[in-house]
């Protein structure tokens, strides 16, 4: 019989921030994937968790992926974690996760933290209907092409971002929205978190005179509070 793999959310800063459950979990299973071995050790020694690891992250090959379906086969149980948050949401796990469903092996689920909800209900903006987008492209033109796409979306939109393309996305949503309020959330529960609602232009100039650090949501408020410059939920 087949065993099972554990897609397995881990905490987005705070060490503190992991389910009963998701610990449990790690320290029965056979195996854990992790997305970084080295940073998972400090989440593994924290909680005394000593399951054996290998390391699955984006450039692993379709070869580690047969591996770990292999491991799976033999009746095993792996975990499959990454570096923060949920496994699959923006995150090279999604590959695994597609292809144990696609062979109808056992899948489950220990959710916990992610950053896109968390940035979602710091921001004020309406949580009732929300586009995830995650990451934009890197290229300015195919970037500028997804937000024009964006424009009428009646939804509110949560985007990803890493700090050294901040700046250039911000300046590519007020070139293509306008100086529309938006929610900029860094660090989330860590000790430098931040969140700051404000036009475009004023989030530019600030993150312009402090370099952007740590790992960004941008939340963009749908049509209708965009259109009458509203920031707060009511």
């Amino acid at each position: 019989m087949a065993g099972t793999l554990s897609i397995v959310a881990t905490p987005i800063g705070n060490l503190k921030d992991i389910t009963l459950r998701a610990i449990d979990t790690l320290k029965s299973a056979d195996l854990i994937a992790c997305e970084d071995t080295r940073h998972a050790s400090i989440l593994l020694k924290t909680y005394d968790i000593r399951t054996p690891t290998t390391s699955y992250h984006s450039y692993s090959t379709a070869g580690k992926e047969d591996r770990l379906l292999d491991t799976l086969r033999e009746g095993k149980h792996v975990a499959l974690i990454s570096d923060a948050g949920l496994p699959g949401i923006s995150d090279p796990g999604a590959g695994l996760i597609q292809r144990a469903i696609a062979a109808h092996m056992s899948v489950t689920v220990i959710p916990g933290a992610t950053a896109a909800l968390a940035a979602l209900v710091l921001s004020g903006f309406p949580t009732d209907r929300f586009l995830f987008e995650g990451f934009l492209p890197v290229k300015a033109g195919a970037r500028t092409t997804r937000l024009e796409a964006l424009r009428a979306e009646t939804r509110t939109v949560v985007l990803y971002e890493s700090p050294h393309r901040l700046l250039k996305t911000l300046e590519a949503v007020e070139t293509v929205f306008g100086d529309i309020p938006l929610s900029v959330s860094r660090e989330l529960t860590k000790y430098f978190e931040e969140t700051r609602r404000e036009p475009v232009s004023q989030a530019r100039a600030h993150f312009a005179a402090h370099p952007p650090k740590g790992e960004f949501v941008i939340v963009i408020p749908p049509k209708r509070r965009r259109d009458h410059g509203e920031h707060d939920s009511s």
